[in-house]
């Protein structure tokens, strides 16, 4: 139906004859000629109807309105002098329009598709004309572009594209499971898969030695910007490969990825903090290394002050006291800080303190604030001096729990670092390392796996493990880029009597994992490789190359925060001949009624 693109028709086509289809992007009708400019995937051209060149096709051209689709055969023209429009790709050419046919009218559309000033809702139930908008279209382009580099790389270094099932079982992945009733097993269920993790360790114990898979994967658990119930990742696993040979090799698919997409060189190699280290200058283990902020551990300065406000979290082994210094802060206005104050309260903070820096030669009386009277001379000039502060900075400060501690003054360096333009232009990746292999949890008293339970251990000694589990590192490490985790991995373990080992710190006991792994513990006593892998957020690293705000923007049909989808009102109640089938009863009043 068409011989060229909208968007590749150019001054080298000048006095071609062209057949173009798409959609009316604008109608205008200017002194009887009417302009139309047509939109399709790869761009807009202007196309002209002049009523005494061609009267037949000027009639219809009369009739046609914004999101008409329409078929436009005619010549291409260069524009008169004076009517180019540099902003345009085909902004030097137009068509001389000689035949024009109605492929299909269009009602009104609820937005035009230029307003970018749309609220969300309206875009995601009239998603089909929110993807016809150009921006829209080229991010998913991009994505496009992205998977495409990534398979080649990966097929040029051996790995086998390989499907694992969506059907499955619930397993321990930290997050709650989206369940399918079984209609041929009443009373069963299957589970889609948060992750392909076992399947593909099975795959390296068939062993195909390399493994990929661009996959589904599906929890159900609150929504933020960054994540969907439903979401694509880039899953990897590999046999007889180290931790720094797999870290290695992916590096270098995630500079092959910018170079090839966006013509951007990354860094050659990534630099490597580990885990402690990143906690302790930022506060989190995905730090945006473009905002050149750090935290300072203080605790030590403060363990003997009068003011418990410090000194209670500095004895406190799991306290911490933390110093945030802002060159030049002191210029930020009360009103500025009483509103920081408000924002790390969000992360459980109950305050935040501050010490404006006026003169560092003047000692206390150099210093501004309503803490200072607290804190004895050695303690202040500590701070100073570990901070390193300026004279005209901002010290501000968190005490607490070092969880409290570390998420609320985490958060307060990225906002601050936005608010007072620090961040750095550019892309910084790095390798987050040597992960805690367990993380201890409050509410159940019990300890849990920092990534998943099947990540090796840093140590073979299994009674060490079990004796301390606390000073356990794990063989894990983390992809970041710009402040967002985009991939994580880690080397699993291989031997059955490890895994045992692991259940068991977990509080899953040999007849439990049996009756919930013993697929894998059997597979583990025969022949098992060392292997490991990693899985890629393909949404999230979609996201931050396009520039999008949310992955939301690079998913074609995404759910809402509230896991709805405003086009097909999923989900929705079931058929009562359909839940006879699967043995199901709803109780519908444990449920609000539908309106």
């Amino acid at each position: 139906m068409r011989t060229r693109f909208c968007g590749e028709i150019n001054q080298s086509l000048i006095d071609e004859h062209v057949v173009a289809c798409g959609w009316v992007h604008r109608r205008r009708d200017h002194g009887g000629v009417v302009f139309i400019d047509l939109r399709d995937r790869e761009g807009i051209v202007q196309v002209v109807f002049d009523p005494v060149a061609e009267s037949e096709a000027f009639h219809v051209a009369e009739q046609v309105r914004s999101e008409f689709v329409i078929q436009v055969e005619g010549k291409v023209r260069a524009r008169p002098d004076g009517t180019e429009n540099p902003d345009m790709p085909t902004g030097a050419v137009e068509i001389l329009g000689k035949k024009l046919v109605i492929l299909n009218k269009a009602q009104t559309p609820p937005f035009h598709i230029d307003d970018e000033d749309v609220h969300e809702e309206t875009r995601l139930k009239f998603r089909y004309l929110d993807l016809r908008r150009p921006f829209m279209q080229q991010k998913l382009s991009i994505r496009a572009h992205i998977t495409r580099v990534l398979r080649r790389f990966l097929d040029e270094h051996g790995f086998l594209d390989i499907e694992t099932p969506m059907l499955t079982r619930a397993t321990p992945e930290g997050a709650r499971d989206y369940l399918v009733p079984s209609r041929t097993h009443k009373g069963r269920f299957f589970a889609l898969p948060q992750s392909p993790q076992l399947f593909k360790q099975l795959l390296m114990m068939s062993g195909l030695e390399r493994y990929y898979q661009i996959v589904r994967c599906f929890r159900d658990e609150d929504l933020r910007a960054d994540r969907q119930p439903e979401f694509t990742q880039l899953d990897i696993e590999a046999s007889f490969l180290t931790e720094d040979d797999i870290m290695t090799l992916m590096e270098s698919m995630m500079r092959q990825v910018f170079a090839k997409v966006l013509e951007i060189q990354l860094p050659n190699p990534f630099p490597r903090l580990t885990y402690q280290v990143a906690m302790a200058r930022y506060g989190t283990d995905r730090p945006d290394l473009r905002i050149p902020l750090e935290l300072v551990e203080v605790s030590d300065l403060m363990a003997s002050v009068t003011f418990k406000v410090f000194s209670d979290p500095a004895n406190d082994p799991r306290g911490r006291v933390a110093a945030l210094r802002i060159p030049n802060g002191g210029e930020i206005p009360r009103s500025a800080i009483d509103k920081y104050t408000e924002f790390v309260g969000i992360y459980g903070a109950k305050g935040l303190a501050y010490i404006k820096v006026n003169d560092t030669q003047a000692g206390r009386e150099g210093l501004q604030s309503p803490i200072v009277k607290f804190l004895p001379d050695e303690a202040l000039a500590g701070i100073v001096s570990r901070t390193n502060a300026q004279n005209g900075d901002l010290i501000f400060f968190g005490a607490g729990k070092e969880k409290t501690v570390n998420e609320s003054m985490a958060a307060l360096r990225v906002h601050i670092g936005h608010d007072l333009g620090l961040v750095e232009y550019g892309w910084r990746p790095l390798w987050v390392v040597n992960f805690p292999m367990f993380a201890w949890n409050e509410n159940e008293q019990r300890w849990t796996a920092q990534h998943h339970p099947f990540t090796a251990p840093a140590t073979d000694n299994t009674e060490l493990l079990e004796v301390a589990p606390r000073d356990c590192h794990s063989q894990a490490y983390d992809m970041v880029l710009n402040g967002t985790e985009i991939g994580g991995g880690s080397i699993r373990i291989h031997r059955s009597e490890m895994q045992l080992a692991i259940f068991r710190i977990l509080g899953i006991d040999e007849e439990e994992a049996k009756q919930r792994f013993g697929f894998l513990l059997e597979a583990l006593t025969h022949g098992c490789p060392p292997h490991g892998g990693i899985a890629f957020g393909l949404d999230r690293i979609a996201m931050l190359m396009t520039g999008a705000s949310s992955i939301r923007e690079v998913i074609a049909f995404p759910k809402t925060q509230t896991a709805h989808c405003p086009l097909t009102d999923a989900p929705a109640i079931a058929d009562e001949r359909q839940l006879r089938e699967l043995g199901i009863r709803v109780r519908s009043a444990d449920f609000p009624k539908v309106s």
